[in-house]
């Protein structure tokens, strides 16, 4: 067990220290206690591409209570170092609207980030944090490839997913939005990463 960013006591599902940033860890979002946290991030006009600009607190919250339902679809609250540090969320492409967009397979782990504001900008934080929370998907030996779904428009996002080693797909047309599809596959992923040194996986 452990304190989340919002003083609430609950379980991580993950943790891995990040070299230069602390401890990464992964807590299974819950609706209520984290609504306000969420509504604040999400209603910047920083993060319209996460597609809730103008909704309101119970709004989010809803959304994210009938995640909480479903077992094909996860929402955690990122803490790195103790702070809150966004929304990852991961599905399975094959129950989601995004399979019928591409040919999906059961091997594929689908991903949305959302990183909240930061007041100073630290040096390589992004990769740094994506590096840790696609180990966290591809821990699933079931998994072997990660798939992502950033809006077409987003330019900043496929940037910088490309410069992790993300490759582009098709451009789809999504019910929300038009997507620029992105692939990551596992061998890809650990000849990125090997040589880096010990990893600190725990809770």
């Amino acid at each position: 067990m452990g304190t989340d960013a919002s003083g609430h006591t609950r379980e991580a599902v993950y943790g891995e220290e990040l070299e230069g940033l602390g401890w990464l860890r992964l807590f299974r979002l819950a609706p209520e206690d984290d609504a306000d946290l969420i509504h604040s991030w999400v209603s910047e006009e920083r993060a319209k591409f996460w597609g809730m600009n103008g909704w309101s607190r119970d709004e989010v919250r809803d959304v994210y209570r009938f995640l909480d339902s479903l077992d094909t679809h996860h929402g955690y609250l990122m803490v790195v170092d103790g702070e809150p540090a966004g929304i990852f969320q991961t599905y399975e492409p094959q129950q989601d609207p995004v399979g019928e967009a591409y040919p999906a397979l059961p091997t594929d782990a689908g991903i949305h980030l959302f990183l909240a504001p930061t007041g100073t900008p630290v040096p390589n934080y992004t990769p740094k944090v994506m590096e840790g929370l696609v180990r966290f998907v591809l821990s699933d030996p079931a998994k072997d490839r990660v798939v992502a779904e950033p809006d077409a428009r987003n330019g900043k996002a496929i940037r910088r997913m490309e410069s992790f080693g993300f490759e582009r797909g098709p451009v789809v047309q999504l019910a929300e939005k038009e997507a620029q599809l992105m692939f990551l596959g596992r061998a890809a992923f650990e000849a990125r990463t090997s040589g880096r040194g010990e990893v600190r996986p725990g809770i």
